[in-house]
């Protein structure tokens, strides 16, 4: 029987935004649960009152090495077959899938669920979960922060539900490595496009990232854009317009084509959770 492991990454410094702890947490209590998967919580430093400094120009880099550094190391001494991912932002991706793609001995193909194509580089942005991806296809391997051993081939990697018409210039990465780009409404009805590139290019196992926010705010509210009170026509990225349910469908054709080893579920933000907990943070009889 394969071995299935399951890490919780509440890491929230690669996207320097703390509400990403509590998304972490719910969703490894959220996601259905199985007796014969072991779980593993991997140590995030919380302190969220210090200020966050570089490291090779990458903010929070120091945290984020010894976390991944941990995270290298539980795979190691657990030598899963497959690996789920609860983030935690999207740079909690990085190590497991370049665990996965090392042990199928570089056959594994990518499915990139994202609004974003994270292919930033350090001298384009200092948050790694806007590099992630980047970092996947060996594309930074100036630091010990973003090099991966194992790298990606780029015709191995799919970005499903990108907005491409909001591609930003540190965005562009993935136009300049002809990476296959499927938009929103290209899977709106069908799966099949998605289905015909894993037959197209023979993979028989694939790893999926999925970034929340490649969902619509109107349809799922525990994303960047959803937050209250905000107007999502003004939100300055692109937002997301892909439906839970047509996700749904995707991840169970995809799994029905070829044997879906990872998956990294990234960037839940609930925020009445986060908001409820704010609120009573601060009352005595929880601190007494």
């Amino acid at each position: 029987m394969a071995k299935t492991l399951r890490l919780v990454i509440p890491e929230w410094r690669g996207g320097v935004n703390p509400n990403y702890v509590l998304g972490s947490e719910l969703l490894s209590h959220m996601a259905p649960q199985n007796k014969n998967d072991k779980t593993i919580s991997i140590d995030v430093n919380t302190d969220f009152q210090s200020p966050i400094t570089q490291s090779e120009g990458i903010d929070g880099g120091d945290f984020l090495l010894q976390q991944m550094a941990e995270t290298r190391r539980t795979l190691e001494e657990e030598q899963p077959d497959k690996v789920i991912v609860f983030g935690g932002d999207c740079s909690v991706t990085q190590v497991p899938f370049g665990y996965l793609n090392s042990r199928y001995n570089g056959s594994l193909g990518i499915i990139w669920l994202d609004a974003h194509p994270d292919v930033a580089g350090p001298e384009q942005s200092s948050h790694l979960h806007e590099m992630v991806l980047a970092n996947l296809l060996g594309q930074n391997p100036g630091s010990e922060i973003t090099k991966v051993n194992c790298p990606f081939a780029p015709d191995k990697v799919i970005l499903a539900g990108l907005i491409e018409e909001r591609l930003r210039e540190m965005d562009q990465a993935c136009k300049e490595l002809n990476i296959k780009i499927l938009a929103p409404e290209a899977l709106q009805e069908s799966s099949g496009s998605l289905l015909q590139w894993l037959k197209d290019r023979g993979l028989k196992r694939v790893a999926v990232h999925w970034d929340l926010d490649v969902l619509s705010p109107v349809d799922f509210r525990s994303i960047y854009p959803a937050e209250p009170y905000t107007d999502a026509n003004a939100f300055p990225a692109a937002v997301g317009r892909m439906t839970l349910k047509d996700i749904g469908r995707i991840l169970h054709d995809v799994s029905s084509e070829a044997e879906m080893v990872g998956l990294s579920i990234t960037e839940h933000l609930p925020w009445d959770a986060i908001n409820f907990r704010k609120n009573l943070a601060s009352l005595s009889i929880f601190n007494s």
